[in-house]
């Protein structure tokens, strides 16, 4: 396995574009972003468990209910939430791009990322829609990653090339993602596409198997988003013998899935609103799995925490306050907690309390752009990490008036 160029582009038969079509009033921001295969594809979603849904995940959820699709086309400026029309509207722009592209309607994701409550009005769609098509390219990753950006300050990519069944495959990725993200499947936006051979169902089986160790255990600023969702398309021409069952080939693939999305977790997490730093926490040591990820998570949604690690304040109270009401089942008298980067690592707290430790030295770890907050819970040997930022003066700017 190893990371290569071309993003959603880097797999067989995948092209891409992104445009600005005036949804947004800058005509220098791209609002609107393509994916096409030239041939249909295996296709699984997530979506979020948020009761308020976006009305683009209620089209996709009815058009990929065969397990296959071939077009993607997403907006950004507006999440077409909460509005009286939205179904008609999500409907409207994959008969709109279905029709250019000479496909069904119903083999189109559709999705929306922005304002919720605002009307989308399809005319600057429909008008660029043309333009969109024609803006397909295998060097259009980097357009469609720009064009469903909202707050996020970076595009969002990434390519791996690897080998199944002696055939050389490849998987990428894009992701828009900065604020409103804690998730409970998925994260903002996430597009992945892949040239491997693999059925509906173990497509499905690898998505919904993968999310639980990656997009869940991600957060901001504990906002789970009304239009979260992870796609994943895969349409076979690597020419793999086709995955239909679990084994070598499908662990594979699982591997590679989760590598991407690991990665695009974490330049979500870095590129968090108003956010400077990087935050992992990695958990072991745990009884179970669930407790490990209970722990990882709440440490990195802490508040308390995330504004000490903005002030490069190695406050690890904060760390075992927030294990302790997460809920989970732990002995605190056996908890170890230690801060890393890439200037060092230092022990904070042994056994559930503090010990000796250079504050001049703890600041200079904390300074870093990536942390690592390390705890060992010394009751078992599950593990497992979240990510998420520092909370900023910054964050509260951006959101005071993010809507006016």
């Amino acid at each position: 396995m190893k990371i290569i160029d071309g993003g959603i582009c880097a797999a067989k038969g995948f092209t891409a574009g992104g445009v600005h079509c005036g949804i947004r009033k800058s005509k220098q921001k791209k609002d609107l972003s393509l994916i096409f295969s030239e041939v249909p594809a295996s296709t699984a979603a997530v979506y979020t468990k948020n009761l308020v849904k976006g009305a683009p995940l209620e089209v996709t959820k009815r058009n990929i209910s065969d397990g296959k699709a071939q077009a993607v086309i997403v907006n950004s400026g507006n999440a077409n939430t909460c509005n009286a029309n939205g179904i008609e509207i999500a409907s409207k722009m994959c008969e709109c791009v279905a029709a250019g592209l000479g496909i069904k309607a119903t083999d189109v994701v559709v999705a929306s990322t922005g304002v919720i409550g605002v009307p989308l009005d399809l005319i600057p769609i429909e008008k660029g829609v043309p333009k969109l098509i024609k803006s397909l390219s295998k060097n259009g990753s980097d357009d469609a990653a720009e064009g469903i950006m909202t707050t996020d300050t970076v595009k969002k990519e990434i390519a791996l090339e690897f080998s199944i069944g002696g055939k050389t495959c490849r998987m990428g990725g894009i992701a828009k993602g900065s604020g409103m993200i804690h998730p409970n499947m998925a994260t903002m936006l996430v597009f992945i596409t892949s040239d491997v051979c693999i059925s509906g169902e173990m497509i499905k089986k690898a998505l919904s198997g993968d999310i639980t160790s990656t997009f869940n255990m991600l957060s901001i600023d504990g906002d789970t988003s009304t239009n979260d969702m992870v796609t994943v398309m895969s349409n076979g021409l690597a020419g793999n013998k086709c995955i239909e069952s679990e084994g070598e080939d499908f662990d594979m693939f699982m591997k590679v899935l989760n590598t991407v999305n690991v990665q695009l977790c974490r330049m979500i997490a870095a590129d968090g609103e108003g956010a400077t730093k990087l935050l992992e926490c990695s958990v072991d040591g745990a009884s179970d799995l669930e407790t490990a990820r209970i722990v990882a998570k709440s440490v990195v949604c802490s508040s308390l925490l995330k504004a000490a690690m903005f002030g490069a304040d190695a406050n690890w109270g904060r760390v075992l306050c927030a294990i302790g009401y997460s809920g989970a089942d732990v002995d605190v008298d056996k908890i170890d907690v230690s801060f890393k980067s890439s200037a060092g690592r230092i022990e904070v707290c042994k056994n559930g309390s503090g010990v000796v430790f250079s504050e001049e030295i703890a600041k200079k770890i904390l300074l870093e752009k990536e942390i690592e907050i390390l705890v060992s819970l010394n009751s078992g040997s599950a593990s497992a990490k979240a990510w998420g930022c520092d909370l900023t003066y910054d964050y509260v700017k951006i959101n005071g008036d993010y809507r006016t």
